[in-house]
């Protein structure tokens, strides 16, 4: 399993673009950069047209709060790999070594969760930071980290204060080659893949936050993925993949401040492509518990599925439950989708299947495939 921190989402098609284009198949980076514009294209004009929204609003409800569920226990799935709690071991996974390294895990999740119980304003950036002071030790004079950190015993190390951006690829991207036939596949795998990832996702944080309209939809559904849409093509110029955008783009910003909010955390991160360096310092396990915490809050929307109804908590239990053990989002909200489509027809239940899910299902199957 990989050890490092990674977002729940916004990662399926890049993890797609270094081992596919990047890599066995031997595509030029320029033209892989190239497919990925023009998806992020194709992207963007569903946005525009209500497309992505329509199936947004396709994805039944009881699948939603599946999704949000399954993207918390992959949260907190990354959190305890990054911090050495879970290994892979025989038959399959099990229970890390218990060290210094692990004792700090736990004892990280039990601090924030006693400041998030006792509504400490900034119980998580707290934790983080204490964490990160109380690893200083190990390697040094306590302990050793190698296991969980590459085989560096030390798990604080100074790695400068500024490091330039690469900017190698910077507009680099060829828009002509990566049109040609035989990467229509591949510019299908990536738009589908990253759509499902960032509508999965937007879909949970929607259902685990509240932010819903009075129909019980996400709210400024229309407006937050025209902003996911819009950035895909820009990173791809600096060589770099797109982000998802959209967990900002949906949240209510009615006054200053909130607008403040978004504008300035934006903004944070330009500086901090050039200390890069003073940011590594903070070490995995400083974060796992947070992300652990995080996978706490995801949880809530489960409360509304209907489990004593087979027909719908099984294809929720098959979405929740694929996602952390595929390491995928997109499976996850595939299998749920299918599962779902599949029972409600053969039980005769036909009404709570539209139209637009059946055309998501055919695209599911070709995403199987062509994967």
């Amino acid at each position: 399993m990989p050890t490092t921190d990674t977002d729940s989402s916004g990662h399926g098609a890049e993890c797609f673009f270094y081992v596919f284009c990047c890599g066995g198949d031997g595509v030029p980076v320029e033209v892989a950069l190239g497919a990925l514009f023009w998806a992020g294209v194709i992207f963007f004009v569903l946005s525009v047209f209500n497309i992505r929204t329509k199936i947004v609003e396709a994805i039944p409800k009881q699948i939603r709060y599946a999704i949000a569920g399954g993207i918390g226990l992959f949260i907190a799935l990354l959190g305890f790999v990054n911090a050495g709690f879970i290994i892979a071991k025989p038959p399959l996974i099990g229970l890390g070594q218990m060290n210094i390294v692990t004792l700090i895990f736990i004892g990280g999740i039990l601090l924030i969760s006693v400041l998030i119980v006792k509504n400490i304003r900034g119980a998580m950036m707290i934790g983080i930071i204490a964490i990160t002071l109380f690893c200083i030790p190990v390697g040094r004079w306590l302990g050793d980290a190698s296991s969980v950190n590459q085989g560096i015993p030390t798990l604080i190390n100074w790695k400068g204060f500024y490091q330039a951006p690469d900017f190698s690829f910077f507009f680099k991207l060829d828009l002509v080659n990566s049109l040609k036939l035989a990467l229509w596949p591949v510019i299908f795998a990536v738009l589908f893949t990253d759509m499902f990832d960032s509508l999965s996702t937007f879909v949970g944080v929607a259902e685990a936050a509240g932010l819903k309209d009075e129909k019980g939809e996400p709210r400024n559904i229309k407006q937050s993925l025209i902003v996911d849409a819009v950035q895909p093509g820009w990173p791809v110029r600096w060589g770099q993949h797109q982000n998802s955008l959209h967990r900002v783009g949906f949240r209510r910003c009615p006054g200053r401040t909130h607008r403040a909010y978004c504008r300035g955390g934006g903004l944070l991160f330009i500086p901090f492509m050039f200390f890069s360096p003073l940011l590594s310092m903070i070490p995995s396990v400083a974060t796992a518990p947070v992300l652990v915490i995080v996978g706490v809050f995801m949880m809530k929307p489960i409360m509304n599925i209907r489990w004593d109804k087979m027909d719908d908590a099984i294809p929720c239990f098959l979405a929740m439950i694929l996602i952390p053990l595929t390491y995928s989002i997109t499976q996850g909200i595939i299998w749920g989708l299918l599962s779902w489509t599949l029972i409600k027809l053969i039980t005769g239940k036909f009404k709570e299947v539209s139209i637009t899910l059946y055309i998501i299902d055919i695209f599911s199957i070709l995403l199987l495939i062509f994967e």
